[in-house]
């Protein structure tokens, strides 16, 4: 019971905002904001002065606020998150985090992405050709082997993944929601004007771009705005002489080179997260229950998290391709029951893209089936 003014309901003398506001080490002008968005309000405000005064209960919150603003989390989620028992709160700013973290990732890859394009000659025009000396790019005419599978597993009974191969292009897209397939087929659909696209000089990037923006327009139409339907999609574009990467979700991305397999792309997962900060083994992680859950995905309202705390749009990058090298586009149903050295050894063994495809399905199978499987296989041209 309220023991009169100026006092909290224990008796205790209410802080002065300033006095409060140097207890909690936040200023005065922001405990008159987060009053504003009702984030932490005033014990008591005087009706004839407007002057606000706070509880000593209330520095716990007050500095819980701080911290969150520190982490750099936006007003709106702060509230969300105040309001919650203290064990969910802790969930949602591990959320939160491994968020930033995924894009934080983005944003490095990004970054070194066009170091490595601005660090590289700029193409130049022939001595002998025509023209004011603008830059030229030449390309190889070669183009790749290719194959590609798609099944539907023992266990499921739809297939909503999307495989698709083709000279220049290779895509994976596994879907989910009530609209998965749609969503999938869409996304890949999306993909095959790349098929005759020139790539303009120094345009890599921004073709790639285009490719990711087409994609999530298609997979929006086709889920017709429904959130909770979306896609994975991973996709590479032969330019003659490396590849362009486009990548989101957890279907991967992976090279046989000299007989070692490399993973090109990181899964866009909250188990990835953990995995990269060392809290998780790869054992655990094959395991762990929240391993099919994503930070990142295509879906009925465009790239997930789009806008907060960042845009996390596809990865974009560009990867040297060399001669004899064997590409793997693969959905989860795939690498998650098929261990990497058989992936290994099948892909090495098999004598073209069709027959690495086919025994690729054929192993997942073998391996019980539980989910969809999709495959795309391609060889690097030798000169």
């Amino acid at each position: 019971m309220r023991q009169g003014p100026g006092r909290d309901e224990d008796g205790r003398r209410l802080l002065t905002i300033g006095a409060f506001a140097r207890a909690a080490r936040l200023s005065p002008k922001a405990l008159r904001l987060y009053d504003e968005l009702e984030l932490l309000r005033p014990a008591e405000v005087d009706p004839d002065t407007g002057y606000r005064r706070y509880a000593p209960g209330q520095l716990a919150q007050a500095r819980l606020v701080a911290w969150l603003r520190r982490l750099g989390m936006p007003l709106a989620r702060i509230r969300e998150v105040t309001a919650l028992p203290r064990a969910e709160a802790a969930a949602e700013i591990r959320a939160y985090w491994a968020g930033v973290e995924a894009e934080t990732a983005a944003r490095r890859d990004l970054a070194a992405f066009l170091v490595d394009q601005l660090s590289r000659p700029s193409p130049t025009a022939a001595p002998d050709a025509p023209g004011n000396g603008e830059p030229r790019m030449t390309s190889r005419t070669l183009s790749l082997r290719f194959a590609s599978a798609t099944d539907a597993g023992l266990i499921r009974p739809v297939n909503q993944d999307a495989a698709y191969a083709s000279a220049r292009v290779l895509a994976v897209a596994d879907g989910f929601g009530a609209g998965g397939a749609e969503a999938s087929s869409a996304a890949v659909e999306s993909l095959r004007q790349l098929d005759g696209a020139d790539v303009p000089p120094g345009g890599v990037l921004n073709l790639l771009e285009d490719v990711s923006l087409r994609a999530d327009e298609a997979v929006r139409e086709a889920a017709e705005g429904d959130a909770s339907v979306g896609t994975t999609l991973t996709a590479l574009l032969w330019t003659g002489a490396e590849l362009g990467l486009v990548h989101i979700g957890d279907s991967r991305a992976l090279l046989l080179r000299e007989g070692e397999l490399l993973r090109i792309t990181q899964d866009h997962t909250p188990v990835q997260a953990l995995l990269d900060e060392g809290r998780l083994t790869a054992q655990e992680a094959a395991s762990h229950p929240q391993r099919a859950l994503l930070t990142r995905a295509l879906t009925g309202a465009g790239a997930v998290g789009a806008g907060t705390p960042g845009d996390r749009s596809p990865d974009l990058r560009l990867h040297e391709a060399r001669p004899g090298d064997r590409c793997l586009l693969c959905s989860d149903g795939l690498y998650s029951v098929v261990p990497a050295e058989e992936l290994r050894a099948a892909l090495a063994a098999a004598d073209t893209p069709g027959d690495a495809a086919a025994e690729l399905v054929r192993l997942a199978r073998a391996a019980g089936g539980p989910d969809n499987i999709s495959c795309a296989v391609a060889d690097v041209p030798t000169p």
